[in-house]
């Protein structure tokens, strides 16, 4: 059975692991077909292709991206699959959503700087190397100052809504996310529809707008994640007529988090390979 694993991130943007070392541990891990979407950018991708060939691993690569959208009051994130990176459509999108998150990070920055931090925008931009700066990077770098043992404790204290490092994120909204991906020959995948904290009703309301929008697939299956969530995923996805994906969202390793674990679609779902499968064979 072939392991897909269809979520993962490089140092690009927030993960951890570089591009070749993303590519060997999904190889370590037995996935066949993995897909690095890191935020906003396409980057790591042909340095992706060339280190697969270069070291014959292997292993298939799905180009791959993840769309920060604005939905109502949440912030939405769609992964377009099998993209084609050069497209101007979905080039010129990637640049203005990173000269937004550019915009965000420095304001962040000029709001904690304010609360005492000095020097800690130029701190997380080291962390973020050649990746856009994130809230994630600002949590590294006060966690290394000591504010809190984690970096999701950071987020509760300074970066979560209403708190002093929070700015609203501007970024698209899902049409125009999906209009991109669709023109760049892709599919566009609803990510982690479980994370968003919303009630079933607000769900489905989601899954109503993203399929109108043209939205073609939803994440069905996560490491993290409790046997009736993934039956209740699947079961929307059939019911809103929906391709299903799987996985991981992986940034770094973790006991109970790896490239290509427990992932698997319930049965009677309709994998989204099918998608660049079917564009194959024609």
């Amino acid at each position: 059975m072939i392991k897909y694993d269809l979520h993962s991130h490089t140092t690009f943007s927030d993960g951890r692991l570089s591009v070749a070392e993303l590519l060997e541990r999904a190889t370590e891990k037995g996935v066949d077909v993995l897909a690095i979407t890191d935020h906003d950018t396409t980057a790591a991708i042909l340095p992706a292709q060339q280190y697969i060939e270069q070291n014959a691993l292997a292993l298939e690569l799905i180009s791959g991206v993840e769309i920060s959208t604005r939905w109502e009051s949440f912030e939405i994130h769609i992964v377009g699959l099998a993209v084609d990176i050069h497209h101007p459509e979905l080039v010129k999108l990637l640049e203005t959503q990173q000269a937004k998150r550019q915009a965000r990070a420095e304001e962040i920055g000029r709001r904690l700087e304010k609360r005492g931090y000095e020097g800690i925008f130029d701190r997380a931009k080291e962390l973020a190397a050649e990746a856009e700066i994130t809230r994630a990077h600002f949590a590294a770098a006060l966690v290394e100052r000591g504010v809190a043992k984690n970096i999701q404790g950071v987020f509760k204290k300074f970066l979560a809504r209403n708190k002093t490092g929070y700015v609203p994120s501007q970024w698209c909204d899902m049409a125009t996310a999906i209009a991109a991906i669709k023109a760049a020959g892709g599919v566009s995948v609803l990510a982690h529809p479980a994370r968003y904290q919303m009630s079933s009703k607000w769900l489905r309301k989601l899954l109503n707008e993203f399929s109108a929008c043209g939205g073609q697939a939803m994440e069905v299956a996560q490491p993290q994640q409790a046997p009736p969530e993934r039956q209740f995923l699947g079961q929307l996805s059939r019911e809103y007529n929906l391709l299903a994906s799987q996985g991981s969202d992986f940034h770094y390793p973790m006991p109970w988090l790896d490239l290509g674990k427990n992932l698997y679609l319930p049965k009677d779902c309709q994998g989204v390979w099918q998608f660049w499968q079917a564009n194959e064979e024609c």
